[in-house]
């Protein structure tokens, strides 16, 4: 019998705060029992395996980002919506570093098609609606987004600017600014 309290929701929310406090790849079913003091038998009804816990803390994670750029992008279109969206990830990474790698877990087609992550293909490309970028240069735009802003957060995250001068803020506000222009006058294809 499941011990009384425990539904899978506060699992999966026990399990996203500790991949925030342990890191990501320290998340299974067994360090979440012994979080809850419990035997690992009694999460087996909430949760097929540790695979299950991290794909639901993932989809967690897409979600809660999910909701957050969208309020972000509210109103806001050109640079504004760039610097907002770029911002969204950057700050969700610095708060819940666990929850954003978790984000970035592969997923299997199906369980990818119906999470948070195609509302996060669908903001980004209503970012670069103010840009007036036809396909497949829209596409291009999204993939060097998303390699900018993930490779710079993964980089800051692990320590890498954090020994040199200029400061990372000063860094991330320069490249921001660099992406606006090169989206305001986009290369055409050679």
């Amino acid at each position: 019998m499941a011990r009384a309290g425990l539904t899978t929701e506060r699992l999966v929310r026990a399990g996203a705060e500790l991949a925030d406090e342990a890191g990501f790849d320290q998340v299974t079913v067994s360090a979440l029992a012994r979080r809850f003091d419990v035997k690992v038998a009694s999460l087996y009804s909430h949760v097929k395996s540790s695979q299950d816990l991290r794909t639901r803390i993932a989809l967690l994670a897409l979600e809660e980002m999910a909701d957050r750029a969208a309020e972000a992008l509210a109103g806001r279109a050109g640079k504004d919506a760039l610097l907002a969206f770029a911002g969204v990830y950057r700050d969700y990474a610095r708060a819940h570093p666990g929850r954003y790698a978790a984000a970035r877990l592969r997923l299997d087609p199906e369980t990818a098609a119906r999470s948070a992550g195609v509302r996060h293909a669908q903001m980004t490309r209503a970012v670069l609606r103010g840009y007036d970028l036809s396909e497949p240069d829209q596409t291009h735009a999204v993939r060097m987004l998303g390699s900018v802003f993930h490779g710079y957060v993964d980089l800051e995250l692990a320590g890498g600017f954090s020994h040199s001068a200029p400061d990372s803020q000063e860094s991330w506000t320069r490249i921001l600014d660099a992406l606006d222009a090169l989206l305001r006058d986009w290369p055409a294809p050679a």
